[in-house]
């Protein structure tokens, strides 16, 4: 899976590549603008951080490839008609795109707060991807229950095995995104 997510981001970094989106780097490894490239820009304290473009990616790739292996599988699963979760699948990722986005500014800008830049650690990636699953499941379960008819037991049943199923796809898919796409520093610590 992890292979199939690589060879999956690597494509939308050609493509991004293909259409310019980088700009050239120095040589002490800073946009020839000084701020901003197509993955990285410089807060004002100085530190490094994903530019909106680069989330904007980050969030679109991952609900895409997330809902081509979430939908057969919920449908199978749970014995649901394929169309039914497509539309809970749909509706989830459209709610989970904005708070991937919000949540991953957010979280990052607590990092660079409180630990000086955005490089996690293990312990650091699972809190991340449970807090975001949390939050999701909150927002969802009412929106599952209504649609499908279902008790709010059920849906919280069917709405924790979906986070389940995007905590363990959030981790996986985060890391080899940060692989695929790392930040400048983070290539200057593995050297170092």
């Amino acid at each position: 899976m992890l292979r199939i997510l690589q060879g999956s981001l690597a494509r939308l970094h050609l493509a991004s590549c293909a259409t310019n989106t980088y700009l050239r780097l120095r040589e002490d490894g800073l946009p020839q603008n000084g701020h901003e490239t197509g993955t990285t820009r410089k807060t004002q304290r100085g530190y490094t951080m994903r530019t909106t473009r680069d989330r904007i990616r980050h969030a679109i790739s991952f609900e895409i490839i997330g809902l081509a292996i979430f939908t057969p599988l919920a449908s199978f699963v749970f014995g649901i008609p394929v169309e039914h979760i497509g539309v809970v699948g749909i509706v989830s990722a459209t709610l989970a795109t904005g708070w991937n986005y919000l949540y991953n500014l957010g979280f990052d800008h607590l990092m660079q707060k409180y630990r000086g830049g955005t490089q996690k650690t293990m312990a650091l990636r699972i809190a991340h991807a449970v807090l975001f699953e949390l939050g999701l499941l909150i927002v969802l379960m009412p929106f599952i229950a209504w649609y499908l008819g279902v008790s709010l037991m059920q849906a919280l049943v069917m709405d924790i095995s979906f986070a389940l199923f995007y905590l363990v796809y959030a981790f996986f898919f985060n890391l080899a995104y940060d692989r695929i796409f790392p930040l400048p520093e983070w290539q200057k610590e593995a050297k170092a």
